[in-house]
């Protein structure tokens, strides 16, 4: 076996695919193992030992007076060639040569090998993406499938797939941009790393107040919540832990600069920047913007409801489209809100109630 060539392929092969040479020294080890066991009636007490210049292989064999199985003994003054201090009932080394194999016991030790290769993609691919696991990555877009819509995108060495469902929208993207996405979720199995991203998580947008404020990264400013429908509206409650720092002026940023740059990456979609309190009055009043808020009474602290009193001018803007301001709302405090107009024309038995009950509640 030329370990040369050996040891140039296998860093061709690390520097291809990310697969260490010693990893697959390791299955390459394994490889011969079952190859020994196949070819010599199931021993395996093998020692294989790697070096610059070459490969040793020796199968150990019990050293005995007369032979039965030639596959697991060797007859003492064989033994005694090889070490001429043998005694009867050691074990020896006897060197093989693995190209002396059975044909199947070589095309064996091949799918091993081969196993091996897959078995350590998986394994760099799963630890690529651990590392950046919950955080926000740039891929590029290898390809867009004309009747699925999934993107076909690639991360590093990896290759991923952005369904459709987990896009913003009709997005306008072409083979070759790069994309922002976010790693919502990295797990092993069987079948490889299973890597879960989104555009449309709440989570992604977090992601890119993050970046684009030095004061969150400082941890000055902190997001406390997040409530997203994506591709429409998201709102984000933002506190400042430094009394002389403005948390939502820093998150709009110098003319808007830092969330426009935000909304581009969204698309268009809209965002709502809200100061959070600990006081769920102003928190929910604050919460329900653009709409004013004339009275917010608590109705149940344990329960978390509350019923807010807007101007009747103001009623369907507190509410939004399709209930979608009052419902990003409560999300985003974790209250269930019951707005009601100030004339009170709406009547007592009338219900225009939220609450925050939705698997894509974001409450940080």
């Amino acid at each position: 076996m030329d370990i040369k060539e050996l040891y140039e392929a296998l860093g061709a092969l690390e520097k291809e695919k990310g697969i260490s040479k010693d990893f697959m020294l390791v299955q390459i080890e394994k490889a011969i193992g079952i190859a020994c066991k196949n070819s010599y009636g199931g021993n395996d007490d093998m020692v294989v030992n790697f070096t610059d210049d070459s490969v040793e292989v020796r199968l150990n064999k019990t050293v005995v007076e007369e032979v039965v199985d030639p596959n697991r003994e060797i007859a003492l003054s064989d033994a005694r060639v090889i070490d001429a201090n043998t005694q009867l009932g050691e074990r020896v080394g006897v060197s093989l040569d693995p190209m002396e194999f059975g044909r199947i016991a070589v095309q064996t030790a091949r799918s091993i090998i081969r196993q091996g290769i897959r078995d350590g993609e998986r394994g760099r691919m799963y630890q690529d993406f651990l590392v950046h696991n919950h955080e926000l990555v740039t891929a590029s877009i290898e390809r867009i499938d004309p009747k699925s819509g999934n993107l076909a995108l690639k991360f590093g060495k990896a290759d991923i797939v952005l369904p459709k469902s987990e896009q913003i929208g009709n997005e306008n993207v072409r083979e070759g941009d790069n994309i922002k996405i976010y790693i919502v979720d990295v797990k092993d199995s069987e079948r490889g790393p299973r890597v879960i991203i989104s555009r449309k998580h709440a989570d992604f947008v977090k992601s890119l107040f993050v970046n684009e404020v030095p004061e969150i990264q400082d941890g000055i400013i902190e997001i406390k919540s997040v409530s997203r429908e994506a591709g429409s509206r998201t709102k984000l409650a933002v506190f400042s832990k430094d009394a002389n720092v403005d948390s939502v002026g820093s998150c709009i940023g110098p003319r808007g600069g830092r969330v426009n740059a935000i909304v581009d990456e969204l698309g268009g979609e809209k965002i709502d920047i809200i100061e959070y309190s600990d006081d769920p009055v102003k928190f929910v009043s604050a919460a329900l913007a653009p709409a004013d808020v004339v009275e917010v009474n608590i109705i149940d602290e344990l329960e978390k409801t509350c019923k807010v009193t807007v101007p009747d001018s103001q009623l369907s803007l507190a509410i939004g489209n399709k209930g979608q301001n009052v419902r990003l709302a409560a999300r985003l405090t974790g209250w269930k809100i019951d707005i009601r107009p100030e004339s009170g024309f709406f009547g007592e038995d009338t219900d225009e109630s939220t609450d925050n009950d939705s698997e894509n509640e974001e409450i940080v």
